[in-house]
């Protein structure tokens, strides 16, 4: 996958699939199953480490897109630029890290700086506004040389109006819909991996969680009972 194959499916009105992933053994599932993009999250963070937000550093984020990058072949992998950001960073994430692409929240004076550097951007912004004033967002990202952009809270109005208005692909994250050119999620929420899951009402296209509890504590009733564990053989 490249760039240029993302702004092709736009053309196209192929919907563009990615997911949010932490670690080789996600990467690897992600890329198998023919995903288009790969975002490498700061929000492993809160989600896999029990941080607080925006406790993450460059170097832990360094560490999670090697991993990622290793278990993807197809994919593009884009990673989160955390804070504070800058090119220094951003070429980090690209050189040591392996990234196709950064990741950013941030200005249109932000992101031109980093493509200034030569380096593609991916950029994160929110809705909540009217859609006009949205769609004039959008287009200082696309002017200042963002690739992609991740529209958050699009809504049913902004979401086509923002679609409609540039020619890089628009991505929906938190609160997207399929008026945008494609959607992207966390791996491990799709997968129902977290405890929270335990109990949630939320239906996800599996439920991990459950099946990690249940295998877990089947493994301790085996080693508790004296028997030989499943997957092992006798010695």
């Amino acid at each position: 996958m490249s760039l240029a194959g993302l702004q092709q499916m736009k053309r196209e009105g192929r919907k563009i699939v990615a997911v949010v992933a932490w670690d080789y053994q996600i990467a690897q599932l992600a890329d198998r199953a023919g995903v288009d993009l790969v975002s490498v999250g700061d929000s492993v963070g809160v989600n896999l480490w029990g941080q607080q937000e925006g406790e993450i550093t460059l170097e832990e984020m360094l560490i999670v897109c090697k991993a990622v990058r290793r278990g993807v072949k197809r994919a593009l992998v884009s990673c989160d630029l955390p804070p504070p950001q800058g090119t220094e960073a951003a070429v980090r994430l690209v050189r040591e890290g392996g990234a196709d692409m950064v990741k950013l929240n941030g200005t249109a004076e932000a992101v031109r700086a980093i493509v200034r550097a030569g380096l593609p951007v991916f950029a994160e912004f929110h809705g909540g506004g009217a859609a006009a004033e949205l769609v004039v967002q959008a287009k200082r990202l696309e002017e200042a040389g963002a690739s992609l952009l991740d529209f958050r809270h699009s809504g049913p109005e902004a979401g086509p109006a923002v679609v409609r208005a540039v020619s890089i692909p628009v991505l929906g994250g938190l609160g997207g819909g399929p008026w945008l050119d494609g959607r992207i999620r966390m791996a491990h929420a799709a997968i129902g991996y977290a405890a929270s899951n335990l109990n949630s009402e939320i239906e996800n296209y599996a439920n991990v969680a459950q099946v990690t509890l249940k295998a877990i504590t089947a493994y301790a009733e085996d080693v508790r009972a004296g028997r030989h564990l499943k997957g092992q053989r006798p010695a």
